[in-house]
């Protein structure tokens, strides 16, 4: 069972949803068109490792939206704020997609503030890079139907791998992603360059990679095991970029014995 909460943190308001678990503090940064409660299902699961804290990114679900700043260095800093607003000590950050990049701009800003990084099928995109995969109109065209009111048939067209549930919770729930918000992360995906972090971080990493997806490649990960040689590397086979979505077993075996820097370690 989850209980949501808000903070302030960063000068605006999060909302949170908790799932209480025995492990230790896990933040989780959903990606970039993901409120909270989507992934609940996910959460629920993690939560037999961690105590589960899942972000509505800025923008998105029941956190503050409007008139604010949406780029990459913003929504990192609210995940170093926000971990000391909640009291949450080094937690692990588990982030998704865009959520993977915020976690990586995060642990650069604050070195330590963190105790670990789970980075699930980050884009791979950025200055003098390949482009993102997916196209905008994907994300544009769903957003614009979500406004102005759809099923889960509908989304059903946007994501047809998806479970009726996943669906329906999806069409619930996509019109509170902030159409310009989503537009600033998704063109930051070209022009931040998350790769000239990954040198600095100190931390224990691990990488899970999308095995049936285009995001990241072979070469990839060569790359990022070059930049951060630490870093364990975890491929779920038969898996889109929504790995939890496709196959849940394989995301799971794929985290929940991610060990974070501790005394005890």
């Amino acid at each position: 069972m989850a209980t949501g909460y808000n903070l302030q943190a960063n000068g605006i308001r999060h909302h949170l949803l908790h799932f209480q678990g025995d492990g230790p503090p896990m933040m989780l940064v959903p990606g970039i068109t993901s409120p909270a409660i989507t992934w609940g299902f996910v959460a629920e699961r993690l939560a037999t490792a961690f105590d589960v804290h899942v972000l509505d990114v800025r923008g998105r679900g029941l956190s503050q939206g409007g008139d604010l700043d949406y780029a990459l260095d913003a929504m990192a800093a609210d995940v170093v704020a926000l971990a000391a607003a909640a009291g949450l000590v080094k937690p692990v950050v588990l982030g998704h997609s865009m959520g993977a990049r915020t976690a990586i701009r995060a642990a650069r800003q604050a070195p330590d503030a963190f105790s670990g990084l789970v980075l699930v099928d980050p884009p791979v995109s950025g200055p003098g890079r390949r482009a993102y995969p997916a196209a905008w109109n994907w994300y544009e065209d769903s957003i614009l139907m979500a406004q102005k009111g759809c099923s889960g048939d509908d989304m059903r067209r946007f994501c047809p791998t998806w479970t009726d549930e996943q669906n329906a919770l999806r069409a619930e729930w996509l019109h509170t992603c902030q159409l310009d918000a989503i537009r600033i992360a998704y063109d930051g995906f070209q022009t931040d360059d998350i790769h000239a972090d990954l040198p600095h971080l100190a931390l224990p990493m691990r990488l899970v990679v999308a095995g049936g997806a285009a995001v990241i490649g072979a070469e990839d990960i060569d790359e990022i095991k070059t930049l951060a040689p630490a870093i364990e590397v975890r491929i779920v086979e038969k898996a889109g970029h929504m790995i939890p979505w496709d196959n849940l077993d394989g995301f799971l075996a794929a985290t929940l014995d991610f060990r974070p820097a501790g005394p005890a370690n």
